[in-house]
């Protein structure tokens, strides 16, 4: 069972500052660079984290077509070459740049509505050794978990959000029964006061 301060280093950032959020609309996925077959994958680990948090997708989003897009790839220096990304993210150059430098083979970027909550996410992974050699089903469903809030950048350095249960890979019970308080329509979309930690175990309870 996660206590109240467990929960709310899951969400306090490597500044001190306290940040939680869902999404506030129905997610509309896009995911680009992969076969069919990792493409199902991926939309399976989507449906059954938004079927765990009580959240709905769409097929598209009425004001961006699409609110979550993935993108697989080898290097840094392709996204500048996908056409219209520079609108969405404003800072590429300097931001593929950073990441080349930092050897990253992963990054999150989410925008926010008006409220605080979560209106669309990018995720972008460079398919290097390592995220390589992860099973598609094991690097779906971490990435779908890290994407339906907005957790710490700190959160899950020591601890994956995954356990193994025979041949499957699930998320840890206790991070399912987190997620799904966050989406307790009763608790507000977005919080920044550390004291939403104790409300989000209070959700919680049986459900770890």
């Amino acid at each position: 069972m996660l206590t109240a301060d467990e929960i709310e280093a899951l969400f306090t950032r490597s500044d001190g500052s306290f940040a939680c959020a869902r999404w506030g609309r129905p997610i509309a996925p896009v995911i680009f660079g992969v076969e069919d077959t990792t493409l199902s994958v991926v939309k399976g680990a989507l449906e059954a984290v938004m079927l765990l948090s009580g959240h709905k997708m769409a097929e598209t989003d009425p004001e961006l077509g699409s609110n979550f897009m993935t993108f697989f790839f080898r290097e840094w220096s392709e996204l500048p070459e996908v056409s219209g990304l520079d609108r969405l993210i404003p800072d590429l150059g300097p931001l593929v740049v950073r990441l080349e430098q930092e050897d990253a083979n992963q990054y999150r970027i989410f925008r926010f509505d008006e409220a605080g909550a979560i209106r669309a996410c990018f995720v972008f992974l460079r398919m290097d050794e390592h995220l390589s050699a992860v099973p598609a089903e094991t690097l779906a469903l971490s990435q779908v978990v890290q994407s339906a809030l907005l957790w710490s950048d700190l959160a899950f350095q020591d601890r994956s959000p995954l356990a193994i249960a025979g041949e499957r890979v699930i998320l840890r019970p206790e991070i399912a029964a987190l997620l799904r308080a966050a989406y307790d329509p009763v608790l507000p979309a977005a919080a920044s006061d550390p004291s939403h930690a104790l409300r989000l175990m209070a959700r919680m309870g049986p459900l770890q």
